[in-house]
């Protein structure tokens, strides 16, 4: 089984955005038995609050629920746990690998890193535009799920 945390400062924007859009990638590869897959915060502030109003709609616009999903925080415990931390931007990283203690298994990446284009997720609650952060996740994810299912031994149809 692959374990996959994705993470981002409040855990109600990008991160459950990248959590959301990779599950339904699983389940349409029929790989939801081999993923164990979740979202994270580097901080505290939005702890406990569901996914952002606008997230939520740009993912039910794509036929994808978030219910019930609430923000919580990254642990040091985290790092043992997942086989991928996933982090959305350059601070996220920077605050992940403080928060793990280091990298030394180097298990922490950038989403976009793994794409053809790499660089930080748009974040959608300075700049308002839920779209292309829902295009950053969306690529980062289905590259994330290239990259797992070679590690599975798996192909694409």
């Amino acid at each position: 089984m692959i374990k996959v945390l994705f993470v981002c400062h409040g855990n109600i924007c990008r991160s459950p955005m990248a959590e959301f859009i990779m599950k339904s990638l699983v389940v349409r590869e029929g790989l939801s038995s081999d993923f164990f897959i979740a979202s994270a915060a580097t901080s505290t502030e939005e702890i406990g609050n569901p996914v952002y109003p606008p997230a939520r709609r740009r993912l039910a616009q794509a036929g994808i629920s978030c219910e019930g999903k609430r923000a919580v925080q990254m642990t040091r415990r985290d790092y043992e746990r997942y086989d991928y931390l996933v982090g959305m931007d350059h601070w996220n990283i920077s605050n992940m690998t403080r928060i793990a203690g280091g990298d030394p298994a180097g298990k922490i990446v950038r989403l976009l890193d793994l794409t053809e284009r790499p660089g930080d997720v748009a974040d959608p609650w300075y700049t308002g535009d839920f779209e292309a952060t829902f295009r950053d996740v969306s690529e980062g994810s289905e590259a994330l799920l290239r990259l797992c299912m070679k590690k599975l031994g798996r192909k694409r149809d």
